[in-house]
Formats: structure tokens, sequence, C-alpha cells
């Protein structure tokens, strides 16, 4: 059976109902819906951040939350592509070399890539352990791609972490102590055949990594 993504376990219910009102609001008033300003001014959008927002609040979070809800409508927007990268798929994508940049206004728009479970691991939270990483919500923002990390989500915990980081394909990318990007910093990583994500470059550049394969897969046969 397929894990569930974020999307499905937090939005499968907006998705019937609050999604489509946005998408009208967004249409009626010319908005680009990948305009997050523009995004944030739609009613139902903020009616819905209050409802998913918890009681105690979420302080510093809830920048977090407003780009999980726009990732998550994008997704719905686009069609719901999730794209459940296998081992192939993610050794290829992370220990092969690098893959050329896709032209970003080529389809899919929007996309959630799952990774294999527990095999890319990443401090979130610097004094906290290391968590491993469902996936990321990718999308478009003109030259730009936005990232949203997703690590920690595991059916015993209530809700998960979320990392976002947006920009350009990162330029001759390199980790400060000259390892290789996305090798593990785990103890026993390398052994067990684990991948680590340092800093927020790395989780750009993964973005980017998967938006080629995204694009084949979307692409209609010839």
């Amino acid at each position: 059976m397929p894990r569930p993504t974020p999307f499905d376990l937090v939005f499968t219910r907006a998705a019937e109902t609050v999604f489509p009102t946005i998408r009208t609001a967004l249409e009626r008033a010319g908005h680009e819906p990948a305009d997050r300003d523009a995004f944030l001014m739609v009613p139902e959008v903020v009616s819905l951040l209050h409802d998913l927002r918890p009681e105690e609040g979420l302080g510093e979070g809830m920048d977090q939350l407003v780009a999980l809800v726009h990732h998550a409508y994008l997704l719905w927007d686009a069609g719901v592509l999730t794209l459940p990268l296998s081992a192939e798929h993610l050794t290829a994508l992370l220990d092969g070399s690098s893959p050329a940049s896709p032209a970003v206004s080529e389809p899919p728009r929007a996309y959630y890539a799952q990774l294999q479970d527990r095999q890319v691991w990443a401090r979130v939270v610097d004094d906290l352990p290391a968590e491993p990483m469902d996936g990321c919500f990718v999308h478009s923002s003109g030259a730009e791609l936005r990232v949203l990390g997703i690590f920690g989500l595991r059916p015993e915990r209530e809700g998960f972490s979320a990392v976002e980081t947006a920009g350009p394909r990162p330029h001759a990318l390199q980790r400060p102590d000259g390892s290789r990007l996305f090798s593990p910093v785990l103890a026993g990583g390398q052994a067990a055949g684990l991948y680590s994500l340092v800093g927020g470059e790395e989780l750009l550049e993964l973005g980017w990594r998967t938006r080629a394969l995204a694009n084949s897969l979307a692409a209609p046969p010839p």
C-alpha cells in the first residue's frame, strides 16, 4: 500500500470544499495562483489557516503553515500529482551527476515527490535529533522553484515538520567540509545506505533534481 502523503492526511476535506472556492476567487480577481501574497488575500484561505492552526498557536511556525496550505492548494490545482521515488530513482538523483535544469515553464506546475521511507534525514531544529524526510512539495514561481520539505511524518506523531526554501538552481553547490552532497552525516549512515540534507540549499537542489523526473513522467507519450 502506498504511504499517505501530507496532502492525504491534512487536505482531503479542503480539496472537496474549500479549494474550489479559492480557485474561483483567484480567477475572478485575475490573480496568479503561485502569487502567495494574492493567495493570502482570499478570505477562504484565511479561514482555512485559522481552522488548521492549533489552539496554542504556532508562533514562528505560522510561516510554515502558510507555505503548507499554499503548496497543497497548488498541488490540488495541478491535479494532485504525486511522484513516488523508487530506490532506483533516489539513487540516480542523489548519487549520480547533477542533471541539467529543465525549463520551469514545462509541466507539471506542482507536484509532491515522495521519497523512500526513512532514507533521507535532516536536522530540522539544531538542538533536536535528525528527522526522516517523507518528501517535498515543489512548484515553480517565475524562474525559481519553491520547495517545501516534509520531515518526521509518522503514525504515532501528531503533525510533522516543514521547511521551505526557494530560489534559482544553486550554482556549484558544495559542502563546507568538502563531503559529497547528500552524503550521510548520521553515525552509521554510510553503512545503512542513508542520505542527509545539510542546509536549505541542498533541499533546494533536491527539488531541482526531482523536476526533470517530474517533467518526464508528466509528459504525454510521443
